[in-house]
């Protein structure tokens, strides 16, 4: 039997990295999909394989979620695909690659529009529906660098750990109307984030870091993640030797602030 049967599933950035392989995890399990992402022609591709992987119905909604004037809008269109939501995957986010005193102010808002205020407005937008319909289920890309900051990533990191406070939240204000969250905690995936990275002055990063190259490949992740969102699960961390840094910092909180000083951040 498949798993997400009937489900409809809402991906942002399911243009590559985690967020498509998932999208083909998901459609292998008979999810009807609503893909968001910047890049329409894409997002296209992406629409079909899903089709060919077993998904009943795709869409696509391209979307430049750091608009966030316009996301209610977006979501009451997603809302309309099918009718109905029945898990939204906040996966969309931009990274950081620059010194705290030199990054443009311009470039904290920008991560903190796509990574943090996106999220939040998009659940605000489709959480009343869920309520009315019995539930629904929340997923949100976190990371480890939302558990811990190291250098180069302020902006990121902060918009990281945001999201751990408000869907935390989430969780223990609407538990009883049957709505549950899955944080999905990556460390070093290959993905193309690195390459698409922040500069202080909101240039592109345009290389792919040493360790994003060695990190496990987004279908590895993928088949992680859909796993655990078909048990609930509360949190998913995903990854390779580094993910031992998130359970430093909960026993030995010290040493994890002293191994963040000289972590490679490239």
């Amino acid at each position: 039997m498949q798993k997400f049967n009937n489900k409809t599933i809402w991906i942002t950035g399911a243009s590559s990295g985690i967020g498509e392989a998932c999208a083909y995890s998901f459609a292998k399990e008979g999810a009807t999909l609503i893909l968001t992402a910047l890049e329409e022609k894409i997002l296209e591709n992406v629409r079909k394989k899903c089709l060919a992987e077993g998904s009943p119905k795709v869409c696509i909604l391209p979307f430049d979620l750091s608009n966030i004037e316009q996301l209610d809008e977006l979501a009451i269109t997603a809302l309309h695909q099918f009718g109905k939501i029945d898990i939204l995957f906040n996966n969309a986010g931009i990274s950081q690659r620059s010194d705290t005193l030199e990054t443009n102010m311009t470039v904290f808002n920008k991560i903190m529009k796509v990574n943090f205020y996106a999220p939040v407005m998009l659940t605000r937008s489709v959480l009343p529906q869920m309520i009315l319909n019995g539930g629904g289920q929340l997923i949100v890309t976190t990371s480890i660098a939302g558990k811990f900051g190291f250098p180069l990533r302020s902006a990121y990191s902060s918009s990281k750990h945001a999201l751990y406070g408000f869907f935390e939240t989430i969780q223990a204000e609407y538990y009883r109307q049957n709505i549950r969250v899955t944080f999905v905690c990556p460390g070093r995936v290959r993905t193309n984030i690195s390459f698409y990275a922040l500069e202080k002055d909101g240039t592109q990063h345009n290389k792919m870091d040493e360790g994003q190259m060695a990190g496990i490949t987004p279908k590895k992740a993928a088949n992680k993640i859909v796993n655990a969102v078909y048990l609930k699960k509360r949190e998913v961390l995903v990854g390779k030797k580094e993910l031992i840094m998130a359970y430093i910092k909960r026993f030995f909180p010290g040493l994890a602030a002293k191994l963040a000083r000289n972590i490679k951040s490239t």
